[in-house]
């Protein structure tokens, strides 16, 4: 039988450095304290979105796919209904973001991404707490609160996104550009 061997290469480890840092980001949100069960500010987005804007749809997928599960599992919440949760959520997020990315960059930023993601999450989350955890339409009544909480949260990811994206880029073309002292 012959031995079949699976070699990772340089786009495996950059979804491991950036799942590695979402997974971080995850598990030290899960300590914050929130007023309002379900209420966070979704830091590893930050992480998805960035990864979405520089490497494309199927790398982010990998790294919000493996940061739910891996969450859950590091606190031990794999397969209770947090973990389904967010699971739809993020699924949700990626069906909406793999549409969105094909929109225009000059109206769909970083900061609009990040807002329609919010909602994508939110609402995912929201239709299988109906559909599953609370049979009742009275979770409705809760949308209001979920959906500034989106807008909130989501701006201002989008805000950390783009001032990051736009960082790295004046690191790359400092980098790149002749140093002044050895061109004169």
């Amino acid at each position: 039988m012959a031995d079949t061997l699976i070699r990772a290469d340089a786009s495996d480890h950059r979804v491991a450095r950036y799942a590695a840092a979402a997974i971080a980001l995850s598990v030290a949100e899960a300590a914050i304290p929130t007023p309002l069960p379900g209420v966070k500010p979704g830091l590893a987005n930050i992480v998805v979105l960035l990864v979405l804007l520089r490497h494309g749809w199927s790398e982010a997928a990998w790294v919000a796919l493996l940061r739910v599960f891996a969450t859950s599992l590091l606190l031990g919440q794999l397969f209770a209904p947090g973990f389904f949760l967010s699971l739809t959520g993020t699924l949700m997020t990626l069906v909406l973001l793999a549409c969105a990315v094909r929109l225009p960059r000059r109206w769909f930023g970083p900061v609009s991404l990040s807002v329609l993601a919010a909602f994508a999450h939110i609402g995912g989350q929201m239709l299988l707490a109906r559909l599953w955890l609370v049979p009742h339409a009275g979770l409705w009544a809760l949308w209001p609160v979920f959906s500034a909480t989106a807008t909130v949260f989501g701006t201002v990811n989008g805000l950390i996104t783009a001032r990051l994206l736009h960082g790295a880029s004046g690191v790359a073309r400092d980098a790149s550009a002749p140093d002044k002292e050895t061109s004169d």
